[in-house]
């Protein structure tokens, strides 16, 4: 997807982010519970339920789960009865009780494939009253794909002996279906993993500073590794710009479209979060630009020679001074000034010495009228040409480079979310509603997500993960994305935790979401990380069992 110039060449139409980089039930479910709306309003309740199955309910599946394995037929036709009246009933309470779209998010494992396990696992997610199921697809450098049926550049999750042919993803969205789940795929965009890191013949497709450095060389921030399951060391960040990053996540995607997911959504829509002071970009090596396919297009921003040749001097030595705009102005005389997309000519002041000496002299010509009189012997000098103001154009490099930044994001995502778009499957983005922050003076949030811009046609998935023990910095991430987001978006929140019980100073998801539908009632649509959160043996057992 190509993505007009003017996109980046006009700021002023690239939405709020670019705007702040110019100006900077029935009787078989359980849980019945009051929500009333706080604050300073009445209390108003309103009776709702969470769509859970009774543990009579929950017992009786697990039993004919277990019998089915045995292979007999009405066995299995017993198991697959009660599948179909749990999907029936959960499909009628999720229709009365808020939230309608309830979802969790699942990563599978290789002993996943053992007889009956996917079974339970999905029965597990049915019982608590789910009736969307987000599948992790791709994820640390490896992708849900079988062995025999893999052409994309990652190893596949499953690579056990005997199960080369075995999809788990294509059984993943089979049997979410036989239970009555929506099945999303999700998948990491431009964090392409260690894997994919390490091969020699994609070295060049990977995100660089202005230090040199890769995503493999800085780790992200302690705390999130830890609490989202992310791999220290295993944060490859690609270079959006590049075409064989492009074309390799293309071919990706479009393998897990063949699967018929019922939608998608992308994660790591952004840049590497920097630690400490570097998680604010503050200076173009800051910048992950630094990639030879993205200085390139950024080189080709420039709308003359003396663009080009600044914006090259920026690039190298993070700043530009007098003396480099002197050279440039020196080396291509017929140019008035240096131009690159989005900027805008200013009327240019005396910057030199010799010019402001020569404004000096007529003034003192004008109080002098004998100074005004010709000297023969005195030839007359060429007037100093004037010099575009060097801060003003340092400001605008940086202006240029973090746009440009940013437009890498949103063409890699654009791309990618093609081939689910051409067959008609819902897409979503997830992201921090954070990571778009102008901060302080003139710096960024070194993630730039610019989730604001993405198109208003897919799902906002915002991940409201705030952890200081109460909703006080839950809900404000919320209502920041029903401010910010496109007219008309579907917004679904994404929030951490368990149910019933606070955990990693979060509350419980039910205080969670009350707070959430008091304060955007318009919200209809709610998202739990994770399965593992609520079934942390279970997750332990799956992740580390040998087949």
């Amino acid at each position: 997807m190509k993505i007009a110039p003017t996109r980046i060449a006009n700021f002023q139409h690239q939405r709020r982010f670019f705007s702040a980089v110019t100006a900077v039930l029935t009787s078989s479910f359980i849980s019945q519970l009051v929500w009333p709306f706080i604050g300073n309003q009445p209390a108003l309740a309103q009776t709702s339920a969470y769509c859970q199955l009774s543990q009579e309910q929950v017992n009786q599946k697990e039993d004919l789960r277990r019998a089915a394995l045995s292979g007999k037929r009405e066995s299995q036709q017993a198991y697959f009865a009660v599948l179909n009246k749990h999907a029936r009933e959960i499909a009628e309470c999720r229709q009365k009780t808020w939230p309608e779209t309830q979802a969790i998010w699942l990563r599978l494992y290789p002993c996943d494939v053992r007889p009956g396990e996917l079974d339970r696992v999905l029965d597990k997610v049915v019982n608590k009253g789910y009736n969307q199921v987000y599948v992790e697809v791709f994820y640390d450098g490896q992708v849900l794909l079988p062995a025999a049926d893999n052409p994309t550049a990652w190893p596949s999750v499953v690579r056990n002996r005997g199960y080369e042919k075995y999809d788990l993803l294509e059984k993943a969205i089979a049997k979410g279906k036989q239970r009555g789940l929506k099945v999303y795929a999700w998948l990491f965009t431009m964090n392409f993993g260690y894997t994919y890191s390490q091969r020699p013949d994609r070295q060049q497709t990977l995100a660089i500073n202005g230090k040199n450095q890769t995503s493999l060389t800085v780790s992200e921030y302690a705390a999130i590794n830890e609490d989202f399951g992310e791999v220290p060391g295993n944060q490859a960040f690609i270079d959006p710009y590049n075409p064989q990053a492009r074309q390799d996540y293309t071919l990706l995607v479009n393998q897990i479209v063949k699967r018929k997911p019922q939608g998608m959504l992308f994660d790591y829509i952004r840049y590497l979060r920097g630690i400490g002071p570097a998680s604010v970009a503050t200076k173009v090596q800051d910048l992950w630009i630094y990639g030879p396919a993205s200085q390139q297009v950024l080189l080709q921003r420039a709308n003359n020679q003396q663009g080009r040749d600044l914006i090259q001097r920026y690039l190298t030595k993070g700043f530009i001074n007098p003396n480099d705009v002197q050279a440039v102005v020196k080396q291509y005389p017929t140019e008035q000034e240096p131009l690159w997309q989005g900027r805008i000519p200013q009327a240019m002041s005396v910057a030199t010495t010799a010019s402001r000496s020569q404004n000096a002299a007529s003034r003192s010509a004008s109080t002098n009228p004998a100074a005004n009189k010709p000297n023969p012997a005195t030839p007359t000098p060429k007037p100093t040409p004037r010099l575009p103001d060097t801060g003003t154009l340092q400001k605008d490099l940086w202006k240029l480079s973090v746009a440009h930044a940013v437009q890498g994001i949103l063409e890699f995502f654009g791309i990618a979310i093609q081939p689910a778009q051409r067959m008609g499957i819902p897409v979503g983005a997830v992201f921090f509603p954070t990571a778009n922050q102008a901060i302080n003076q003139g710096g960024y949030d070194s993630r730039l997500q610019p989730w604001d811009n993405f198109p208003a046609a897919v799902e906002f998935h915002a991940m409201s993960y705030g952890n200081c023990g109460d909703v006080s910095c839950i809900v404000p991430q919320v209502q920041r994305t029903v401010s910010l987001a496109p007219a008309g978006a579907k917004i679904i929140p994404a929030i951490a935790g368990d149910w019933g019980k606070p955990l990693k100073n979060r509350p419980s998801l039910e205080i969670q979401m009350r707070a959430i539908r008091s304060a955007t009632p318009q919200i209809n649509a709610v998202s739990h990380f994770a399965f593992g959160w609520q079934e942390p043996e279970d997750e332990r057992a799956r992740q580390t069992c040998r087949l």
